[in-house]
């Protein structure tokens, strides 16, 4: 029988509740032997008792201590990394890439429900939904509601994809049923491609000025922070929708603030900068904005997918089979 790798499970308890139950926590100890037959929350706790000089694997979550030369200096048989979420940017350095130290991530899995949410919000926001719901319970009574919103209703509405990310795919992909004309920009896309997603490929100006509602989906990279600012929201035509289910950082807040306070455009915001907005923020009163806590991701159940994810690459690696969701150091500028 071949020789289970020591493990750890590294993780914040707070922000990982309910992610590991009996069934996943068994599949673990299946795979790998599990120096500790909990989560440890941080490197400190697992080095009194030796349990880093032994470790090969670890399987991460949310609030994982950072992989820094100091944390790999400790596990010094560290061979790989599963990462039970999304990005790997907060724990992940060039110092595991310079030990070839292998790295997966769940983002793939976590794609599915922001794609989800993403799709919800649209058709939603193009029937004026989240509007005229509030309109509603003030009046407590029936309005031509068309007159009062023109434009209301999803057909024949030209929806604009800010990249073709796992997530700009998927949401995509999901659109495609529906009556729109779909527009996608993405650096690293050609038109070819753009056809085969069901969409037309076109400049970011070009989609902005032509779409009646715009969704973003680019990662959140030095090049992409403020992609969308005041010159870029002034291309948006009067009653247009901005949906943001990536990062706040993609917007410049204030130019948007400003544009939303006119009442100029709409805009559906799942993700902000900062991340918690100040209790002043008039984003909480506005009726044109439907504001929500940064809830698209992964929620509750929604989590399981991706720590069944991160096992899966756990039992390839054991296995000596290739890993489907890897990281790698030549992917590391474009990915969220």
């Amino acid at each position: 029988m071949n020789r289970l790798p020591p493990a750890l499970i590294v993780l914040a308890p707070p922000l990982n509740r309910g992610l590991f139950d009996t069934a996943r926590l068994e599949r673990a100890a299946d795979l790998c032997d599990l120096l500790a037959p909990e989560p440890v929350p941080n490197f400190a706790d697992a080095c009194e008792k030796d349990w880093l000089e032994r470790v090969e694997v670890l399987i991460t979550g949310w609030g994982v201590p950072r992989l820094d030369s100091t944390a790999l200096a400790s596990m010094p048989r560290l061979r790989a990394a599963f990462h039970a979420a999304g990005t790997v940017k907060n724990h992940v350095t060039p110092d595991c890439f310079a030990r070839g130290i292998r790295v997966t991530s769940a983002a793939a899995a976590n794609a599915i429900p922001v794609a989800e949410y993403t799709v919800g919000a649209i058709l939603l926001a193009n029937k004026r939904a989240f509007r005229i719901q509030r309109r509603y319970r003030e009046l407590r009574g029936f309005r031509m509601w068309p007159r009062e919103f023109p434009g209301l209703g999803n057909k024949g509405k030209v929806i604009g994809i800010v990249g073709a990310s796992r997530i700009g795919r998927l949401v995509l992909e999901r659109l495609a049923p529906f009556d729109f004309e779909l527009l996608v920009t993405d650096p690293y896309l050609d038109a070819a491609e753009a056809k085969r997603l069901g969409a037309r490929l076109c400049p970011l100006d070009e989609l902005l000025a032509a779409s009646d509602l715009v969704s973003l989906h680019a990662p959140a990279l030095a090049e992409t922070r403020h992609m969308i600012d005041g010159p870029a929201l002034a291309l948006l035509r009067d009653g247009a929708i901005l949906v943001n289910t990536a990062r706040g950082a993609l917007v410049d807040h204030e130019a948007l603030t400003r544009e939303l306070v006119s009442g100029r455009i709409e805009a559906v915001i799942d993700t902000t900068e900062p991340e918690l907005l100040p209790a002043d923020s008039p984003l909480f009163d506005l009726e044109n904005v439907f504001l929500t806590p940064h809830i698209a991701g992964s929620m509750a159940g929604e989590t399981a997918r991706m720590l069944d994810l991160a096992l899966d690459e756990l039992e390839r690696f054991v296995s000596g089979l290739p890993l489907e969701h890897e990281v790698r150091a030549e992917d590391w500028d474009r990915i969220a």
